[in-house]
């Protein structure tokens, strides 16, 4: 940590986010049981270097990103959130199961998120709309008086 009585700098932040991008590396590649020569060889980029990553001791460009997403099969959105290149998207858990489910195309990942914030935006509109109070004089047929 830097001498800032306890608090992280912005270097150990950074620091911070080299181990995290490599600690997320190494668990994508491990569940998808593939070696690190392996992806060094489907990624474009070599055996040390991308050791050297997942250990944290190098930072990753977007570029060297974008080409380790295609060798384990995952969005490099995710890596680039991992990497702190861009914000958490918002959506919650079922999001980031979208979009880690590497058995659909990134088309067929963004169709389902569109979908699925489609379905939220509606229902926050229902919520928002004020609702009939209870005990009026409207039933479900939509008559002033269900007596009539």
């Amino acid at each position: 940590m830097g001498d800032t009585g306890g608090e992280p700098t912005a270097i150990d932040k950074v620091a911070d986010l080299g181990r995290d991008i490599g600690e997320y590396i190494k668990q994508q590649r491990s569940s998808a049981k593939i070696s690190l020569r392996q992806l060094s060889k489907l990624a474009g980029v070599s055996n040390p270097y991308l050791s050297q990553i997942e250990r944290g001791l190098r930072k990753p460009s977007a570029e060297i990103l974008q080409q380790i997403a295609k060798g384990l099969r995952i969005s490099a959105e995710a890596l680039y959130v991992q990497a702190g290149i861009l914000d958490r998207p918002v959506g919650g858990a079922v999001a980031d199961a979208v979009r880690a489910d590497v058995e659909l195309t990134e088309r067929q990942k963004q169709v389902l998120l569109d979908v699925y914030e489609s379905f939220r935006r509606e229902n926050d509109r229902a919520q928002a709309e004020p609702s009939t109070p209870e005990g009026s004089d409207v039933d479900t047929t939509g008559r002033a008086d269900p007596e009539e």
